[in-house]
């Protein structure tokens, strides 16, 4: 058999080997099959790439670049991920398990998100302020933050990467990305498109490693501006902590546990299409997944049903083939995370109506059958934790205060779905329910356009949308006395 190949950093536009000469596996989660190996980086690596990036940003190239031509820029890389999405789609589903039509899916759409990033280049813009003294000009402007650090998860890496590189870039930033030591070949090969398309050397650049080693070290660098992570809640409120020490921004996308609450005058069979797509979908690695199903005792045995025989007979198996409809999960740990909280789930009461077994789909992978939980209540650590697999805990409710306080009795607060024809309930519930995003008659629908928040334990700063350029971007006030005259009183504060 031939070994592996070898994948290095990308620093300063270019492929850059590992300080320490060190490499690390990366599996085929469906097959067990390696794939490649990564540069295994560490804080050299990291500092040559913050270095690199700094290089880029202070460089008269990048400074003296229009903002429309940078917008021309990211519409460039958005072209190009759309002339390579067969490549991409095809490297992300054979490294984390996706299913390769819903990663063709995710590259048709992904595009947009730098167009649409493209358009706002050159909409960044200050104000006029109104001063009491009409001799005194007061205006604001948009500056870019410098160098931007981004670590990305293995769930879906180009989409959540692009979801900061993109405004990174638009606001005029300089990037350093530590993707997830298990998705490293697709954001590698982003990189490379960014140089393609016209973005100088060391604009983009991407250190692979595990976090301890190259993530850590890119936190605490003295030469970020800003970190931007999609992940765990434990390891952002670490980051956040780390970035806090030193006065830089942070943006946390982080964990969920989301309700999805359907009503006694739902479609029912689109409600549970909807429940099967929130939880189901992706194996139930996303943080939105709709974990939490709340039925009312009305329609709850008739949704139960039906969510339940769709489970069981979701086909399981290889990613790349078009029937399958549920891949693996991304590595074995993450499978024996999703067993232990099922046996868990167990211990405490659970009944497991359909499902609740790992499996190797025949492949000799990391999968584990789609599961229904019955018999549950809020207060098992089963219902309350992040399982982020393909486990649904499903709940009766009486009224509609009751399930607002059901939905919102817990720490996370990412997404929530409501399935109601009551136009006035849909419009109270998403008023009512803690969450940063509601979907009614919906669930996982997404816009680069729409800005999408966690609140509480589910994050912190604005991703997507016109909003997020403020993430990326300092507002500098700057006063101009426009009187040639004598200064007034010096002990007076002018206006």
């Amino acid at each position: 058999m031939s070994e592996p190949r070898r994948l290095y950093h990308f620093i300063g536009g270019k492929p850059t080997p590992p300080d320490s000469g060190e490499y690390f596996p990366s599996a085929n989660p469906a097959t067990g099959e390696v794939l490649y190996e990564a540069a295994r980086g560490n804080h050299r690596d990291i500092a040559a790439a913050v270095e690199a990036a700094r290089k880029a940003f202070d460089d008269s190239q990048w400074q003296e670049l229009s903002q429309t031509r940078r917008g021309h820029l990211l519409r460039r890389l958005g072209d190009l991920i759309a002339e390579n999405a067969e490549e991409l789609a095809r490297s992300e589903s054979l490294d984390n398990g996706k299913l390769l039509r819903e990663m063709r899916g995710q590259l048709a759409t992904l595009p947009e998100y730098y167009h649409y990033y493209a358009g706002l280049a050159d909409k960044i813009q200050g104000d006029v302020i109104p001063t009491s003294d009409r001799r005194v000009l007061n205006y604001t402007v948009r500056e870019p933050l410098g160098v931007v650090g981004a670590i990305t998860p293995w769930n879906s890496p180009l989409t959540l990467t692009g979801s900061k590189l993109a405004p990174a870039l638009c606001a005029g930033n300089t990037v350093v990305i530590k993707p997830s030591e298990h998705t490293s070949a697709t954001v590698l090969r982003l990189a490379e498109l960014a140089v393609e398309a016209g973005f100088p050397p060391g604009a983009v650049n991407v250190v692979t490693g595990f976090g301890g080693e190259a993530g850590q070290p890119l936190v605490d660098h003295p030469g970020l501006a800003k970190i931007s992570f999609t992940g765990s809640t434990a390891t952002g409120s670490r980051i956040a902590a780390a970035a806090a020490g030193r006065f830089i921004g942070s943006t946390l996308e982080l964990g969920g546990k989301s309700p999805n609450i359907v009503f006694e005058d739902a479609d029912v069979a689109n409600a549970a299409t909807g429940v099967v797509a929130g939880i189901f979908a992706a194996a139930g690695q996303t943080c939105i997944a709709g974990s939490r199903v709340f039925a009312h005792r009305a329609v709850y045995d008739e949704l139960l049903e039906r969510v339940s025989e769709r489970a069981r007979s979701i086909r399981i198996g290889d990613p790349l083939a078009d029937d399958t409809e549920l891949g693996p999960l991304a590595f074995p740990d993450q499978r024996d995370k999703v067993a232990s909280y099922v046996d868990l789930a167990r211990s405490e009461g659970a009944r497991v109506l359909t499902g609740g077994r790992a499996t190797d789909g025949g492949l000799g992978g990391c999968f584990y059958e789609p599961t229904v939980l019955v018999d549950v209540h809020n207060g098992m650590r089963a219902v309350r934790e992040e399982i982020f697999g393909p486990v649904a805990a499903i709940m009766p409710f009486d009224t509609e205060d009751e399930v607002v306080a059901l939905a919102n009795d817990t720490d996370y607060g990412l997404a929530a779905g409501v399935w109601t024809t009551n136009l006035a309930r849909a419009h109270r519930m998403a008023a009512r329910l803690d969450a940063g995003t509601v979907w009614v008659n919906t669930y996982r629908a997404m816009s680069p356009m729409s800005p999408r928040q966690g609140f509480k334990a589910s994050g912190v700063g604005v991703e997507h949308g016109t909003e997020t350029i403020k993430e990326y971007t300092r507002l500098k006030s700057v006063w101009i006395n426009t009187d040639e005259g004598p200064v007034p009183d010096p002990f007076v504060m002018r206006g």
